[in-house]
């Protein structure tokens, strides 16, 4: 139960970023309450034991660090760390009817010749090295932003300092970039794949959704890097409800909201053990969820775009290309069926409301960078996790027959992985205490209704520029740092927010800093 009847401010959800408002607001001396209506913490940033009688804590939901400052981790004193993948990606190809692949890590040198091997020439490497050098430079300007009040787009445009790369990524589809700048048709599927995470989009998309989804991620860290968080994400949640409840805040589970309301100065929020008076209210949930709260016209629809599996393996499987180790090909990101034809035809079937027929996805062995995640026994088995999403798979397919479909399109997604195994995946699956597979995968809609993900989108609604709406309306602080809702004391902390998405806390950072410039 509460403690008391009013605060200063009342969280409306446990994910990581309402964690982090908490953790800052009390730490400057305000009274919080943090209701979650989940008998845990943490939202989509959590690790579960996901298969019966097995010791292994899999990150269900999301999944890598990228976006995360270091200055949150420093400031509220987190235990929290991640650790560096020594491979960025590997990606399987089939060429003159062998296979091959092109693997991007393990120092300079070996990807040159991985790129000479694929391509037959240095020109390919060479604009790889100038396109990364200049998102690089980008996210060295664009990410310290982040955590500031909403700059002006011309003031954005004069820190990138760079009026071609602003053309390129800010005004133009991406897709024009990358057909610029390389030729090979899988170099430029795995530069795309950035823009489709949780994004239904085409390369050439006029209203840039892509380039959007682009930015987030290349600019993470200032590098780009991401990153495996050691002891699973739910690690960084847990280590976020100590500082919280350390700092002096309160934290109630299994506790939903079922309204709010405001005058603008006041706040009253009905939850499962009553009223609660507030000065400030901060979401941490959808616009959506934020609507009917309120009581509100909730915004257009959202929708998600991916399947996410979770596996457990007794061993990683063997590849058909024999020159790469399994270990290193799964320990970055193993891309499959993302060469850049490849990916605008599975959006074309999906825009006309099939399946695609060689469903994209990327894969990374989690276990394989922090083996903490297992138990002492499958570690010493050799057991490893398997983390895939899928892409190109908006709700609206789900939507006549989730559990059907969601199996059509698991089993379409693993026989498209099998054409570049040496052994069916199936034959590496690990079973669980009674004897299933130890797989699970969830769709869209399946998000949704576990994490109130608008149409399982993971962003809660489409990503925005990093840079302030000269149309947004509204004024003070709430739309200085981007977290602004239609009432002034009632602000947004959560991926809806300017500036959000991703495992960031970026939002739940702004937010506190709103209401603490305010007084």
């Amino acid at each position: 139960m509460p403690e008391r009847t009013s605060y200063d401010a009342v969280i409306v959800g446990g994910g990581h970023n309402g964690l982090v408002a908490a953790a800052y607001l009390a730490r400057a001396g305000r009274s919080v309450l943090v209701l979650e209506r989940l008998d845990h913490t943490g939202g989509a940033a959590v690790s579960t034991r996901a298969f019966t009688g097995i010791d292994a804590r899999l990150s269900r939901y999301s999944y890598l660090v990228s976006l995360l400052p270091q200055a949150i981790v420093r400031d509220l004193g987190l235990r929290f760390a991640v650790r560096k993948r020594t491979v960025s990606s590997y990606t399987p190809a089939v060429r003159g009817g062998r296979p091959t692949g092109l693997l991007v890590g393990g120092g300079e040198a070996r990807t040159r010749e991985s790129f000479a091997e694929l391509t037959g020439s240095e020109r390919e490497f060479a604009a790889w090295k100038r396109f990364y050098g200049t998102t690089r430079r980008l996210a060295e300007r664009v990410f310290p932003t982040l955590t500031e009040p909403l700059p002006t787009r011309a003031a954005l445009r004069a820190a990138v300092d760079d009026d071609t790369t602003w053309h390129a990524l800010f005004e133009r589809p991406l897709g024009e970039l990358v057909e610029e700048t390389f030729t090979d048709d899988l170099v430029r599927g795995v530069v795309l794949t950035d823009a489709l995470i949780g994004t239904f989009a085409a390369a050439h998309d006029p209203s840039l959704r892509q380039n959007r989804c682009f930015l987030y991620h290349v600019i993470g860290g200032g590098t780009g890097d991401w990153d495996v968080p050691l002891g699973g994400m739910g690690a960084l949640t847990d280590a976020l409800a100590e500082a919280a409840r350390g700092a002096g805040a309160e934290i109630v589970t299994d506790c939903a909201v079922t309204g709010i309301a405001t005058d603008g100065r006041n706040a009253e929020v009905t939850c499962a053990r009553g009223t609660i008076g507030a000065r400030r209210v901060l979401v941490n949930a959808s616009p959506r969820e934020l609507a009917h709260l309120l009581g509100e016209t909730p915004p257009p629809p959202a929708e998600g775009a991916q399947l996410k599996v979770n596996m457990l393996l007794t061993r990683l499987p063997r590849l058909r290309d024999t020159r790469v180790d399994p270990r290193e090909a799964f320990s970055g990101t193993f891309h499959v069926a993302e060469g850049y034809d490849q990916l605008e035809r599975s959006y074309r079937q999906a825009v006309s409301g099939e399946l695609p027929a060689a469903p994209p996805s990327e894969i990374y062995c989690h276990s394989l960078t922090d083996p903490s995640i297992l138990g002492a026994d499958l570690i010493r088995q050799g057991y490893q996790t398997l983390t895939l999403f899928g892409l190109h798979a908006p709700a609206r397919l789900f939507a006549a027959d989730n559990d059907a479909t969601r199996e059509r399109l698991l089993a379409a997604t693993l026989a498209e992985l099998d054409t570049h195994l040496a052994e069916p995946l199936a034959d590496c699956l690990a079973h669980d205490a009674d004897g299933r597979p130890c797989i699970e995968a969830k769709s869209p809609l399946d998000l949704d209704a576990e994490l109130g993900l608008p149409g399982g989108n993971i962003f809660h609604r489409e990503l925005a520029f990093p840079y302030a709406d000269p149309e947004g309306g509204g004024g003070g602080a709430p739309a200085r740092w981007g977290v602004a809702t239609g009432h002034p004391n009632v602000l947004l902390c959560g991926a809806g927010a300017v500036r959000g998405g991703g495992v960031s806390g970026i939002p739940g950072h702004n937010a506190a800093m709103a209401v603490l410039e305010e007084g």
